[in-house]
């Protein structure tokens, strides 16, 4: 069977859009993803050390990568958290809330990522397991 693109029939537009990990080596993971792996940055922001990216994996998903302040204690593992793609991240979060997911963070409309700003939908919830699972709306990232 070829994996063809079949959409999702109960959460229109939804699809894995990106999956959020911390590094303790900034320079060490941009060249690994960058030069090793041949991802491209997307959009950056924020300072040393304290900087995040979004790397573009080549067919429309991303890797975020947030740097580790080195005097914070680690509080999480190198995994923060996977992205849904959706087209309406507020429906998203009703069917995620009916199928008896914790909401964490309601849709909230934010504008990100440097200059200049790209305006997102974003809403976090736990998955059965306890997964953090956010749920993103964008037209172009």
């Amino acid at each position: 069977m070829a994996n063809q693109p079949t959409g999702n029939a109960v959460v229109a537009g939804e699809g894995f859009h990106h999956v959020a990990i911390r590094t303790s080596d900034w320079d060490r993971c941009m060249r690994f993803y960058q030069e090793g792996m041949g991802f491209t940055p997307a959009v950056g922001w924020g300072e040393a050390p304290r900087r995040a990216m979004m790397l573009d994996t080549g067919d429309g998903n991303y890797l975020e990568v947030f740097e580790r302040d080195p005097a914070e204690v680690p509080s999480e593992g190198a995994i923060l958290h996977f992205a849904i793609r959706c087209a309406d991240c507020r429906a998203a979060v009703e069917r995620a809330r009916s199928a008896g997911a914790e909401i964490t963070k309601e849709a909230t409309d934010l504008a990100v990522f440097g200059e200049p700003k790209i305006p997102i939908t974003i809403a976090f919830f736990k998955g059965p397991d306890g997964e953090i699972v956010e749920l993103f709306q964008n037209e172009t990232l």
